[in-house]
């Protein structure tokens, strides 16, 4: 009877062990209470600037199309790659401004409005898109040829899907935050588009204005980052009392020794 009585017993143990680790499995596959706590608007601030270039503007070798009739059609004129683009005063473009830290777990509303990626001239238009994770991002074919759509992340599902001229444009969403997804296209190797993915609304993406702004802060010390595809990124610190408005401004330098730059499947072109 003892011998009976001690094997119930492990077996009773064992059982228990087993349950106990099914909890714990189970326990890590569940996903962290979703955030509840809002922004108060009635505190909330904004942290606005500019961001320039001073130094010269590196110059880019044209792209080669004359493989593709339909791209070359399209683009009467040379095409000089979107790398480093500036308006007045060295205001420069396509640089994603945003909230790197700081931020307490906040809600935010995904918006249901679609951010846009066109495919115009055997090009992505606009260079750098940005979305909140969750929102569609509709993608067009404007052309008359055939595009391949190849978004290669890091966290995100990678996938590449055809998009024939003519037809209707099609919606995805990236549900996990990365910076700077890179956008191929199979058929044409010098196009290139960027995805960034936030899970805060706290983000913007230059014009040729050099503009951006954060609206609807909470109070808080932020490190508020800039990227910019050829020079790279910069970080500043900025604490924001509540309804305080603050202004910054982001300075890349040119100079030769960023001039070395030829992008990957760029099709040969670079900078001079």
């Amino acid at each position: 009877m003892r011998i009976h009585s001690l094997g119930f017993m492990a077996a009773a143990v064992l059982a228990f062990g087993i349950s106990g680790c099914g909890r714990k499995s189970a326990e890590k596959n569940v996903p962290p209470p979703a955030p509840t706590a809002v922004v108060n608007p009635a505190t909330a601030g904004t942290i606005s600037g500019n961001v320039v270039l001073d130094g010269p503007v590196p110059s880019f070798h044209p792209i080669d199309m004359s493989a593709e009739p339909a791209c070359v059609q399209a683009n009467p004129t040379p095409v000089i790659p979107p790398i480093v683009v500036t308006g007045e005063h060295g205001a420069l473009a396509n640089v994603v401004v945003y909230v790197k830290a700081g931020l307490g777990e906040y809600r935010y509303d995904v918006p249901q409005t679609p951010a846009l990626l066109d495919q115009k001239g055997c090009m992505y238009d606009p260079r750098v898109v940005a979305v909140v994770e969750g929102q569609p991002l509709e993608i067009r074919n404007s052309d008359a040829t055939v595009h391949n759509i190849h978004p290669m992340p890091r966290i995100n599902h990678a996938w590449n899907r055809s998009e024939e001229p003519g037809s209707p444009p099609f919606r995805v969403t990236f549900d996990h935050p990365e910076t700077a997804i890179p956008i191929m296209c199979n058929v044409h190797p010098w196009m290139r588009a960027y995805l960034f993915v936030f899970d805060n609304p706290y983000f913007a993406v230059t014009a040729k204005t050099g503009t951006f702004e954060l609206k609807g802060l909470p109070p808080g010390t932020y490190t508020i980052e800039a990227w910019q595809e050829h020079f790279g990124i910069q970080d500043q610190t900025v604490t924001l009392g509540p309804k305080e408005s603050k202004s910054i401004s982001f300075v890349y330098r040119s100079d030769r020794s960023h001039w070395n730059y030829r992008p990957r499947s760029s099709g040969g072109h670079g900078v001079e």
